[in-house]
């Protein structure tokens, strides 16, 4: 097997397993993990607008993730607030329930990094991160996450 396929197969796995036991954890919490993204988004970075929020999303496509917000709404999660002076504005944030439930998609996510950070110990991601980083330029997802670090790195709220 050529090493492009097996970086193929190994990312596909991962991605799978990953996905199966992030799945498993958040169906406990009455979560997706799509919406579970939302939150944690929101939580690090809002309050944002539908489009703000859509930007910074790895779990979907596109810019507009309304069916995926209306399910948040409709849970209490997430409140739409519509600007006076403009009634096409709409900004997102957590409500209280939201906050509660973001607190509890963090705690799913650590349980995942602890147990990758015991698999990994000794081991240099770098060269991986650096891999997948260049698998990913360029592409929707990869701008996402590109531009959620960006704006972690320098600490600053996007989008509303």
């Amino acid at each position: 097997m050529r090493q492009a396929e097996l970086v193929r197969y190994l990312v596909l796995a991962a991605q799978r397993e990953g996905s199966r036991r992030l799945t498993q954890e958040l169906r406990a919490i009455r979560l997706t993990p799509s919406q579970s993204e939302v939150l944690r988004i929101l939580g690090d970075h809002g309050p944002l607008s539908l489009t703000g929020l859509g930007e910074l999303l790895v779990c979907e496509s596109g810019s507009n993730p309304s069916r995926l917000v209306d399910r948040l709404v409709g849970a209490g999660l997430v409140e739409r607030v519509v600007a006076a002076e403009d009634r096409r504005q709409v900004t997102l944030s957590l409500t209280y329930a939201g906050r509660e439930m973001e607190a509890a998609v963090r705690a799913v996510e650590e349980r995942l990094y602890v147990d990758l950070d015991a698999v990994s110990v000794g081991v240099d991601l770098q060269p991986v991160i650096q891999v997948l980083r260049l698998l990913s330029a360029g592409e929707p997802a990869g701008d996402a996450l590109e531009k959620r670090i960006a704006a972690q790195a320098d600490g600053s709220r996007t989008g509303a």
